[in-house]
Parts: structure tokens; C-alpha cells; sequence
């Protein structure tokens, strides 16, 4: 197995993670770390589809990676600060 395609598998394990998470009410879509999850496996999933081409997989990774970055950043200016 190459380190494109452990990439691509962390990648997916990350998204599962979030999205299990949040179907267990473990992990709120409001929340940081579901946000941080999805985006840190859109990012590993890219890398894989770098080395190993695939149009309509990249275009979903995209949107996935910004609606979480989106998400990160709503996350970030809903929550209160800790003083």
C-alpha cells in the first residue's frame, strides 16, 4: 500500500469518525472538532486523489473542505471565549 492510499484511507476513517460521532449526539455539527475531523480528511483524501486523479471525487472533497472550514469558522465566533 502506498502513502497516497494510507492517506486517503486516514482520510476517510476522520470523516466516519465525525459522522458517527454526530449520529451518537457525541459530536455537535456546531462543534470545533467535528468541523476540524471533516476538514482533516478532506485534506488527506485530496492528497490520495492527487497521486491517483479522479475529477468527481476531488470536486466533493472540495466543497467538503470549505463547508468545513465554513463550519470551523462559524464554530469559532458562535462559542464564548474562556476568560
Amino acid at each position: 500500500m502506498s502513502l497516497p492510499d494510507i492517506a486517503g484511507l486516514a482520510g476517510a476513517v476522520l470523516v466516519a469518525i465525525a459522522y458517527f460521532g454526530n449520529i451518537q449526539g457525541r459530536l455537535q455539527a456546531t462543534d470545533v472538532a467535528y468541523s476540524v475531523l471533516n476538514l482533516g480528511g478532506a485534506i488527506l483524501i485530496l492528497t490520495s486523489l492527487w497521486f491517483s486523479w479522479n475529477l468527481a471525487a476531488a470536486i466533493i472533497e472540495v466543497f467538503w473542505g470549505l463547508t468545513s472550514i465554513y463550519g470551523l469558522w462559524r464554530a469559532m465566533i458562535t462559542q464564548p471565549r474562556a476568560r
